[in-house]
């Protein structure tokens, strides 16, 4: 899911005597080959990771983890577990979080089955390590997406962002990471940027899987950069983890007028996110889901309600296995160009 492989990797590779595979790549076979064992009904990131995982036991994988919840995320476990065996893969499959609830105690005993040298104190240190990793990441990445449609050089970002997580996946303590934090911090700030003082500003929100992970969005957020759009995305691995909790019941009050209680997954929270992006003078919020995401669906006609009240456009994404770029790049060009006639008919309107 995005880069996070990259702490995921250095976390367990520091706490348990095993080696740790690099993601395979997500192409159009992970999710062929995810669709054709997967129920059909079934919300698109089960079949991306039941397609990553068939393709990481055929390069050799012998153990498994899946780690979710909030909504049937906390049912792929035990699903996607069985499909495997019943197509006679042999492995062991840890599910840390079961009925929505992560219990270290469980997660102890799953690392001491995998490394029976496993020990909690130095892995608390390596998961502190890790978490400030995360949250580094994060940080970075939300000055990357407000700037890098502006890049006078393409590519600038990301290669630089490659280098920097190539020293993050080496540090050896806290503090060698925070320095390379605030060194690579400065690096990006050194991008040459051509940005316009008052750019087009677009709010992505929807299903936490569809918008963290490129491919299941088809590089939404690249395309967007491709007109020159400063984007605002606030699911991150730091937030869900670190945040969401204390976060909803906040998301909640400033939503009394529409919502009364929390609605399963992100559809709350998304819903506080359109109402702020509406107040804030953003010129188009997308809204992108996977098929048949139960909490995004009832999330919807709140937030096109939202949407309308403040005149701000919204486009909706819901990816499935007949989604093509070409078609997202289609409606992309279409928002933007909606977007452009309605700054140009308020700058007539304004006499500026």
């Amino acid at each position: 899911m995005g880069d996070y492989s990259v702490p995921v990797k250095y976390l367990l590779t520091h706490i348990l005597k095993i080696e740790v595979m690099n993601p395979v790549p997500i192409t159009q076979k992970t999710i062929e080959l995810g669709s054709k064992y997967s129920p059909d009904f079934v919300c698109t990131p089960f079949k991306y990771t039941l397609g990553t995982f068939i393709e990481c036991l055929e390069k050799g994988a012998n153990v498994l983890v899946q780690a979710g919840g909030g909504c049937r995320y906390g049912y792929y476990g035990e699903l996607q577990e069985q499909i495997l065996k019943d197509l006679g893969y042999e492995f062991s499959y840890f599910n840390l979080v079961t009925e929505g609830v992560t219990k270290v105690g469980r997660i102890v005993k799953y690392f001491k089955n995998m490394d029976s040298s496993f020990k909690p104190i130095p892995a608390l240190y390596y998961t502190f390590i890790t978490s400030k990793m995360i949250k580094y990441m994060d940080k970075i990445d939300v000055y990357i997406r407000e700037n890098i449609g502006f890049e006078t050089e393409e590519g600038s970002f990301v290669g630089l962002k490659k280098k920097m997580l190539k020293k993050f996946s080496k540090v050896k303590n806290p503090l060698s990471l925070f320095l390379l934090y605030r060194k690579y911090k400065k690096e990006f700030k050194k991008i040459e940027i051509n940005k316009p003082k008052h750019p087009i500003k677009v709010g992505i929100i929807g299903e936490l899987y569809t918008v963290m992970e490129p491919n299941a969005n088809y590089h939404l957020e690249y395309l967007l950069a491709q007109y020159g759009i400063s984007i605002k995305r606030y699911t991150n691995v730091h937030y869900l983890v670190f945040e969401k909790k204390n976060a909803i019941r906040k998301y909640l009050r400033k939503t009394r007028d529409y919502i009364k209680y929390q609605m399963g997954a992100d559809a709350a929270d998304n819903i506080a996110r359109a109402k702020y992006l509406c107040e804030h003078d953003y010129d188009g919020i997308i809204h992108i889901k996977s098929s048949f995401c139960t909490p995004e669906i009832g999330a919807m006609p709140i937030i096109n309600k939202i949407c309308k009240a403040h005149d701000v456009p919204l486009l909706y994404f819901s990816f499935d296995t007949a989604s093509s770029e070409v078609g997202v790049q289609t409606r992309i060009e279409a928002f933007y160009d909606m977007i452009e006639m309605r700054r140009e008919n308020e700058k007539r309107v304004s006499g500026h």
